[in-house]
């Protein structure tokens, strides 16, 4: 369901898009390909006198990581299609091969700010490298399923205990889950 309509008249001013694509390789390892875009809904002037025309990129820049099957990044890359200060901005977009051996499931966006906070990095690619865990969780979804089911000894799913909805005291636990459910203690000492 969509947020209802505002009931006060707004003047759209910039957008953020934020797209991922993952892929899986022939290698045995997964490519997750990050694109964020910033435009203004309005045009305005550049020091050199040029004027930015609204809906044209202000902010483009890709990321693309490879990652294993224990989700360690193996491959780092970054690009940029535009950026306020052209160069000066996109200088920045090798360092980022620095991901190389990081873990998207172990303290990944700590990790990220810890290497790229402030002037070692680039706002923008950091806020899309923080994307990434979540994404490569999603891409794995299928397989880590296909695993479950035949496996000799079912393992407790990684994403339980990950989010309110997946407690594993909860209404979705006992429901889809139930080898896992555990009783909330109010329910546990009225049986």
């Amino acid at each position: 369901m969509p947020l209802p309509p505002s009931e006060i008249a707004r003047e759209p001013l910039h957008t953020r898009s934020i797209r991922v694509n993952s892929f899986a390789r022939d290698d045995g390892q997964w490519d997750l390909e990050a694109e964020l875009v910033d435009v203004k809904a309005y045009d305005f002037p550049h020091s050199n006198g040029a004027v930015h025309q609204a809906g044209t990129p202000v902010h483009h820049m890709h990321l693309r990581v490879t990652i294993d099957d224990q989700f360690t990044v193996t491959a780092a890359l970054a690009a940029y299609d535009a950026a306020p200060y052209d160069a000066q901005c996109s200088a920045i977009a090798p360092d980022y091969a620095a991901l190389v051996g990081l873990n998207l499931l172990r303290n990944f966006r700590q990790a990220v700010k810890d290497r790229f906070a402030r002037t070692a990095g680039c706002t923008h690619l950091t806020e899309l490298a923080y994307v990434l865990p979540t994404v490569a969780v999603q891409s794995m979804a299928n397989r880590r399923r296909k695993e479950m089911r035949n496996a000799a000894v079912p393992q407790r799913p990684f994403q339980l205990d990950g989010c309110h909805a997946l407690r594993v005291d909860g209404a979705v636990a006992k429901e889809f889950y139930p080898q896992w459910y555990v009783a909330p203690s109010s329910e546990a000492k009225c049986e």
